[in-house]
């Protein structure tokens, strides 16, 4: 089991940034499919970014060419970077790391779009 602590979110205007970071400890992050999801409220959590085989990286449509994940292995951090942030982005968003079937979550960290 890894641990997995979020932080980066907070109060941004329509249109604003935020980086997102995902401090992992207890596992490697290159051994761990690692992911970016989000809670908005009254909705199902939803998957935005993982990395997959390879380093490939996908995205849901909806954050396509606004959110960029990456990942320093040195620090065993993931990141999101997240740009034109629109209202609909409010939610409270979770990285994960998954391995053998298992799936691992941090305790989240609101992102709030807002005027």
């Amino acid at each position: 089991q890894v641990q997995l602590v979020e932080s980066g979110g907070g109060l941004v205007q329509p249109g604003g940034s935020l980086r997102l970071s995902c401090a992992v400890a207890g596992g490697t992050i290159d051994n761990y499919v690692m992911g970016w999801s989000r809670q908005a409220p009254g909705k199902q959590r939803e998957a935005i970014a993982f990395i997959v085989s390879g380093g490939r990286i996908k995205y849901e449509d909806s954050v396509k060419g606004r959110f960029t994940m990456s990942r320093d292995t040195a620090k065993n951090t993931v990141y999101l970077q997240m740009n034109n942030l629109k209202r609909e982005d409010t939610a409270i968003y979770y990285c994960y790391a998954g391995n053998d079937g298992r799936l691992d979550w941090g305790q989240g960290t609101q992102v709030t779009v807002s005027s």
